[in-house]
C-alpha cells in the first residue's frame, strides 16, 4: 500500500529536523554533553566578583563657591590741581599715611591776592552807591532805574569777590579722605597747570577682594554670605559678600563678586592675588571615600551602585567639597548602595556578590 512510503518520508524529515535544528535539545535527551553547553555551564560556575559597599542617605551640606581674584583699594583718586601756579609746599614721599583734609600741596597765590582785595574794594562800593540811590528813591529824587543799577552793581561787585575767594581757596589741594600716598606730592618750585598731577591716593581699609563667578556659580550667592580667601602669600582672611553684579561682563558673561575683609594694619596690598571661597547655599549630597570615584566608558565620573540582589549600575556624580574624612557628592538618589572596594572590577549591569561595610569584619575582629 501506499502509506508506508508516506509514513516513510514523513519519519525522515522529522529525523532531520531533529538533527539539524533541535540537535544541542536531542543530545541533552540523549544524555551528551557538547562542547558549547559545558561552556555555558563552566561560566555560570565561576564565582561573582565580590566588592564591599557602603549604604549612605543624602544629608544637607553646605557648599563652597571658589573664585579666583584679586585685591582692589576700594577708593583710589588721582587730586590734581584745578588752578596755575609755582608749588610752594614741601612735597610729602609716598607711602605717608594722611587724613581727610590734610593739605597735599600749595600753589603761589601770585596776583590773586591783589584781585581779592580789588573785589572787597568793589564790593564796599557798590554797597554805597546802592544805599544812596535807595534812600534817594525813598526821598523821590531818584528814578526807578537807578535804584535797579545800583542793585545790579552790588550784585557783579559780591559775584566778583566770591570768585577771587573761591580762586583763593583751589591754591591749597586736600586729601579727601583717610588714605595712603602712592606717589610723592608735586615737588618744591614745580608748575602746575589746571589738571596738573599734585597726587595719587588710596584707601586700604577696608580691603575689597574682586572675582568673577559664572552663570550656576552666581546664582547659588547672596550678599552678606561668609567669605574667606587666601593670598598669594599664604595668608588667610575672612570677611562677607557686599556685592553682586546684576549685569553680566559682555566679554565673558561673568558676574563680579565683591567681598570685604578688614585690613587696618594696610597690609594687605592692592592687585594681590587671591582664591576666594564664599559659602553658598546648602545643597543635598552623600559623604563618600574619594577612592570610590570611577569613570564610565563616556569618560564621566561618577559611583557604582549596587543593589541588595548585586546588580551593578553607574550614577554620574558632581563634587560639592573635599574633606579629609571623604568627598561630598551631589546629583545622586537620596538613598544609595556605593561600591567603595572592587569598583574597577566590575562593568554596569555585571551581578557580584556583594558585603556592606557595616557587615564586614572589623581590624580589631578578622573573619574566620
Amino acid at each position: 500500500m501506499r502509506i508506508f512510503p508516506l509514513i516513510t518520508a514523513l519519519t525522515v524529515v522529522v529525523a532531520l529536523y531533529m538533527l539539524v535544528m533541535e540537535r544541542s535539545a536531542l543530545l541533552s535527551f540523549a544524555g551528551v554533553v557538547t562542547e558549547a553547553s559545558a561552556q555555558t555551564e563552566d561560566e555560570t560556575a565561576q564565582p561573582r566578583v565580590k566588592v564591599v559597599a557602603m549604604r549612605s542617605v543624602a544629608q544637607s551640606v553646605d557648599s563652597t563657591v571658589i573664585l579666583r581674584g584679586r585685591t582692589e583699594a576700594p577708593r583710589a583718586v588721582e587730586v590734581r590741581s584745578e588752578t596755575s601756579g609755582l608749588v610752594i609746599s614741601e612735597p610729602l614721599r609716598r607711602g605717608a599715611q594722611v587724613a581727610a583734609g590734610d593739605p597735599l600741596c600749595e600753589v603761589s597765590p601770585g596776583v590773586r591776592q591783589a584781585a581779592l582785595d580789588e573785589a572787597r574794594a568793589r564790593l564796599a562800593e557798590a554797597e554805597i552807591n546802592f544805599r544812596a540811590a535807595e534812600g534817594l528813591r525813598e526821598g523821590g529824587f531818584a528814578p526807578e532805574t537807578r535804584l535797579a543799577s545800583a542793585r545790579a552793581a552790588l550784585q557783579a561787585a559780591q559775584a566778583g569777590l566770591d570768585r577771587a575767594v573761591e580762586d583763593m581757596a583751589r591754591l591749597v589741594m586736600h586729601a579727601p579722605f583717610d588714605g595712603l600716598l602712592e606717589s610723592d606730592t608735586a615737588e618744591l618750585g614745580s608748575l602746575l597747570q589746571p589738571g596738573g598731577l599734585c597726587a595719587t591716593l588710596i584707601q586700604l581699609d577696608p580691603m575689597k577682594l574682586v572675582g568673577f563667578a559664572t552663570e550656576l556659580q552666581v546664582a547659588r550667592l547672596a550678599e552678606g554670605a561668609p567669605a574667606g580667601a587666601r593670598l598669594a602669600g599664604g595668608r588667610e582672611v575672612m570677611g562677607q559678600v557686599t556685592f553682586i553684579a546684576r549685569s553680566a561682563d559682555p566679554q565673558t558673561r561673568t558676574f563680579r563678586v565683591e567681598v570685604t575683609v578688614p585690613n587696618p594694619d594696610n597690609s594687605i596690598r592692592d592687585g594681590q592675588s587671591a582664591d576666594i571661597m564664599i559659602t553658598a547655599e546648602g545643597r543635598e549630597g552623600h559623604l563618600i571615600p574619594a577612592s570610590a570615584l570611577t569613570l564610565n566608558d563616556a569618560g564621566a565620573l561618577g559611583l557604582r551602585l549596587v543593589d541588595d540582589a548585586g546588580h551593578v549600575s553607574f550614577a554620574p556624580a558632581t563634587v560639592l567639597r573635599d574633606t579629609d574624612q571623604g568627598i561630598w557628592l551631589a546629583g545622586l538618589p537620596n538613598e544609595i548602595g556605593a561600591i567603595i572596594v572592587g569598583q574597577e572590577f566590575t562593568r554596569e549591569g555585571a551581578v557580584v556578590d556583594v558585603t556592606w561595610r557595616e557587615d564586614a569584619p572589623s581590624a580589631e575582629e578578622p573573619a574566620q
